[in-house]
């Protein structure tokens, strides 16, 4: 950055200082100029205007009233600049006709200058017919030599004025333009990190939900068989335990590499513990380990896998193991005794398609209360985040999913889902 003169900073300053006294009291700085202009034309009008003078045989009060006329509506320069000019241009009249040619006349280029500054362009016509007025009058009266002695000088003097305040007021709406810009900009930041932000809370939410709710609902599964075979085989009682251990385990392992997101070194210090071992999300490949810990919890599973898992990207196979998760999660909580449940997976060109049903006949407004199950389709007026983690996830890929009791005996529930293939989604 170029660093300016130690005097170019100081007039800087002191511009800035002068603005902004002005922003705070206008009426105040109006009162200094115009008693600043009242003053030097009380002083030019003392006697000093006789050294231009066309006629200096008029009497001192006419004199004292013209330049009070020419330097006190000085004081409406900036809310009514054309009134003020117009007062002016009558004095400036007057002057010229009587042959005082008062000096003080040129104040009304001050008036010129806020009107280009303030009011709208076809303003400044007006402003020239009442400057160009005074020397038109003065022509007549006294004629000179040549109408471009008087018009012409007026004329460009006017052009000159005109000019630099239309030069200042497009530098004041082009600041104005980039401070309204910048501050749009700085809303839109905000608004930006605020959606960033409640985004990754709600996947957050998602995933911890996804994991915490099916182990929890393994890990139940497995307690309750176990409890129930310690007394009568106390083999299937240690494999239940063995089960629990392996399954809280992973759990466990899962809830690390997911708040292993949230750390940050520079806030926890080299003394921080180590970071959880990295590890890919769960894809497809994970769908007959998460089968096979759902079957251990007691719940029979008949799985049906068709097509090449591979062919599938990440995040479409994570999304389609979360979907498949879910519903055998409510499956294991809410389905009952004597459940069974079937998976059917297949990969084709028109996408992923997933169905999970079970044959449960649990409380339906538990179903209802918890995750979205029950005789109403969608998610209910319960709390749970099941089923809108599953809709927010297959939204993600343009896919539909429908859950939904099963009408047909024996009952149950079914769970739906479609993601299209990547190329159909893409624009």
């Amino acid at each position: 950055m170029t660093e300016h003169h130690p005097l170019t900073q100081y007039l800087q300053r002191s511009a800035q200082r002068v603005r902004a006294f002005d922003r705070c009291r206008p009426l105040v700085w109006d009162v200094l100029v115009t008693v600043f202009f009242v003053i030097a034309a009380l002083v030019d009008g003392s006697g000093g205007w006789r050294n231009t003078a066309a006629n200096t045989d008029i009497a001192p009060w006419q004199i004292t009233v013209m330049s009070l006329g020419l330097s006190v509506p000085l004081l409406w320069r900036r809310r009514h600049p054309l009134m003020a000019l117009t007062v002016t241009a009558a004095t400036t009249v007057a002057s010229n006709w009587t042959g005082a040619w008062l000096q003080s006349a040129l104040i009304q280029f001050i008036v010129v200058f806020n009107i280009a500054l303030r009011l709208p362009p076809r303003s400044l016509g007006r402003a020239a017919a009442l400057t160009l007025l005074p020397m038109t009058v003065c022509a007549f009266r006294y004629p000179p030599g040549s109408w471009d002695e008087l018009i012409v000088p007026q004329l460009w003097s006017f052009v000159v004025v005109a000019l630099a305040g239309i030069a200042v007021r497009s530098r004041h709406d082009y600041t104005e333009a980039l401070v309204e810009r910048a501050r749009r900009l700085e809303v839109e930041r905000d608004q930006q990190a605020r959606l960033a932000t409640a985004a990754e809370r709600t996947r957050i939410a998602r995933e911890m939900h996804d994991i915490i709710g099916h182990n929890l609902s393994v890990i139940t599964g497995l307690a309750d068989g176990g409890s129930y075979a310690a007394a009568k085989s106390p083999e299937r009682a240690a494999q239940a335990l063995e089960a629990i251990g392996t399954t809280s385990r992973q759990a466990l392992s899962e809830l690390r590499r997911l708040l292993d997101v949230l750390r940050d070194d520079d806030v926890l210090g080299d003394d921080a513990p180590a970071p959880a071992e990295l590890a890919p999300q769960p894809a497809l490949t994970d769908l007959d380990r998460l089968i096979d810990g759902v079957r251990a919890a007691g719940l029979p599973v008949r799985s049906t896998i068709r097509g090449d898992p591979d062919s599938v990207p990440a995040g479409r196979q994570l999304t389609v193991y979360r979907v498949v998760q879910e519903a055998l999660t409510n499956t294991l909580k809410h389905a009952g005794p004597d459940a069974t449940a079937t998976v059917d997976v297949s990969y084709g060109e028109d996408g992923v398609r997933a169905e999970v049903t079970d044959t449960g006949r649990g409380d339906s407004t538990a179903f209802s209360a918890g995750n979205g199950r029950g005789t109403g389709h969608g998610g209910g007026a319960g709390k749970g985040r099941g089923l809108t983690g599953m809709r927010e996830r297959t939204a993600l890929y343009d896919g539909t999913l429908e859950a939904g009791p099963l009408l047909r005996p024996p009952g149950g529930w079914r769970v739906r889902l479609h993601l299209p293939d990547d190329s159909e989604t893409t624009p």
